[in-house]
């Protein structure tokens, strides 16, 4: 069948992306559904710094490459052996398709997926296929999903089913800013009632992590980013203070505030100087948690004495540590409870067609999730 997708060439287009389109639409073939695989006709997809860092380069894929990884849609058809769904359930795209056999999938650590791991770097689906094609040649998946078309291939591990009330255009947020950013602080950081925290990068999925750190009943809530836009949207949110970290004695500034420095620190910038902040504000005895993706280049140095004299905690948090089958309908639920107001971070809706002006909007920092809406 055919599908309109978002076609990526080459990394390292010049901005603005308004104007050099390094994001091209196409219409390419489709495969029909392997073994263990849906069809899904996507309804909403959200666009992401994870692409982004495609795009400029930060993180190198094959190309071509069919961009998008944080969706929502209904399942089309489905291939031979699938179980867990039918034509017309509603699912989120997850974009790590766990094989549920490997070492860390048997641990309940889904989100470390071995096999997921080689898939995604060689841009196939999990079980090694490749399902889009333009004028006979190969085109590369991204991290198993590719929702930036109108219809995708996958493997029914990269869905999960939610409710049919749910609106599709929040649930795409569901599979990315939600999972990382929320996850960050429930899971990795494990943020309990009452304690303090700190989120040091104000994005989609940063702002998505204050969010979850208000739900868990935080008593303190440190709101840090460059843009005062983002810290005042923040303070409106839910965090207690917001400050600029590159302000003079920044760092001492939010010690005072919480007694010396955050329970918890969640970075979510991607970016070294964030990170090494995140580690300054942090309290001894604390935990200094990072989901953020910089440039793998990119190099951090501190005392190990600290971690030992000061009983440190400095861990990565990748897809937040999450379970989706566990915490995509947990975090839903919480989302049409109001406990989880997503769509306050949805500040643009658009079109396929739109998407290289999105790109430029994020890239700009004049955005928090923009969502490509599809008929």
């Amino acid at each position: 069948m055919k599908t309109r997708i978002a076609l990526l060439r080459e990394m390292g287009a010049a901005r603005p992306y308004g104007e050099s389109r390094p994001l091209e639409i196409v219409e390419a073939e489709l495969a029909p559904p392997g073994p263990g695989e849906v069809l899904v006709k996507l309804a909403a997809a959200g666009i992401c710094h994870s692409d982004l860092s495609t795009i400029n380069g930060d993180r190198p894929r094959d190309m071509p490459v069919a961009l998008g990884h944080e969706a929502s849609g209904v399942i089309e058809a489905v291939g031979p052996g699938v179980t867990r769904f039918q034509p017309g359930d509603h699912a989120v795209m997850v974009f790590v398709a766990s094989c549920g056999h490997c070492v860390p999938c048997a641990e309940g650590r889904p989100a470390l997926c071995e096999p997921a791991a080689v898939a995604a770097g060689a841009g196939t689906l999990i079980s090694g296929a490749r399902r889009i094609t333009l004028d006979g040649a190969t085109v590369h998946h991204h991290l198993g999903v590719s929702a930036f078309s109108t219809h995708a291939v996958m493997s029914e591990n990269s869905c999960v089913k939610i409710d049919k009330s749910i609106p599709l255009d929040r649930a795409a947020l569901l599979g990315c800013a939600v999972l990382t950013g929320v996850g960050a602080v429930l899971n990795s950081g494990a943020l309990k009632m009452g304690q303090t925290a700190a989120i040091i990068g104000l994005g989609g999925v940063g702002l998505a992590g204050l969010l979850g750190a208000v739900a868990a009943g935080a008593r303190t809530i440190v709101a840090v980013d460059l843009s005062k836009e983002k810290r005042d949207f923040a303070l409106e949110l839910g965090a207690t203070h917001a400050i600029d970290p590159s302000e003079e004695g920044a760092i001492d500034k939010v010690k005072a505030w919480t007694g010396g420095g955050v329970d918890l620190a969640v970075e979510l910038a991607g970016a070294v100087p964030a990170l090494e902040f995140a580690f300054e504000i942090t309290r001894r005895g604390g935990t200094t948690v990072t989901a953020g993706l910089p440039n793998p280049a990119a190099r951090l140095s501190y005392a190990p004495v600290r971690l030992t004299a000061e009983e440190r905690t400095l861990k990565g948090s990748y897809v937040g540590s999450c379970v989706p089958v566990r915490d995509i309908p947990r975090f839903a639920d919480m989302m049409m409870k109001g406990k989880l107001p997503i769509e306050k971070l949805m500040t643009h809706r658009l079109s396929l067609d739109e998407i290289n002006e999105g790109f430029e909007r994020l890239a700009a920092g004049d955005a928090i999730r923009q969502v490509i809406v599809f008929d």
